[in-house]
C-alpha cells in the first residue's frame, strides 16, 4: 500500500518561503506532483514533475516562486515556496501519478492521482 507523508507546513509571513517534503512508502518513479485547497474551495493544482524528473509545470499562480524537486534516493518529493503570499493559506496535498502517467502536464487534473497524502497546513500572514 503506497503511503505519502507530508511534512514542512506551518506559518510564516508573506514573503517568507517554505520547504514542504513528502515521503513516499515506495519508490517515486511516477509523476508527482502537489495541490492545494483553501477553505471552502476546490483542490487546484500547484506543480508537477514527470517520472523522469526532466520536467516540471506550474500553475500560473505560483509560476516563478515555487520550484518542485524529487530525490529518488530517499523516495521523496519537495516543494520549495518562495515569496509567499496571503493567497497561498491552504492545505498542501502530495500526489502520485496513476501508473503510465509520465507527463509532468497530465498531473493538472485529479483525475490522473493514484494517491494523495494526508495534507499540511500551510498558512501566511499578512
Amino acid at each position: 500500500q503506497v503511503q505519502l507523508v507530508e511534512s514542512g507546513g506551518g506559518l510564516v509571513q508573506a514573503g517568507g518561503s517554505l520547504r514542504l517534503s513528502c515521503a513516499a512508502s515506495g519508490r517515486t518513479y511516477y509523476a508527482m506532483c502537489w495541490f492545494r485547497q483553501a477553505p471552502g474551495q476546490e483542490r487546484d493544482f500547484v506543480a508537477a514533475l514527470s517520472v523522469s524528473g526532466g520536467s516540471t509545470y506550474y500553475a500560473d499562480s505560483v509560476k516563478g516562486r515555487f520550484a518542485i524537486s524529487r530525490d529518488n534516493a530517499k523516495n521523496s518529493v519537495y516543494l520549495q515556496m518562495n515569496s509567499l503570499k496571503p493567497e497561498d493559506t491552504a492545505v498542501y496535498y502530495c500526489a502520485k501519478g496513476k501508473p503510465g502517467i509520465t507527463l509532468a502536464q497530465s498531473m493538472g487534473v485529479t483525475a490522473n492521482v493514484g494517491y494523495w497524502g494526508q495534507g499540511t497546513q500551510v498558512t501566511v500572514s499578512s
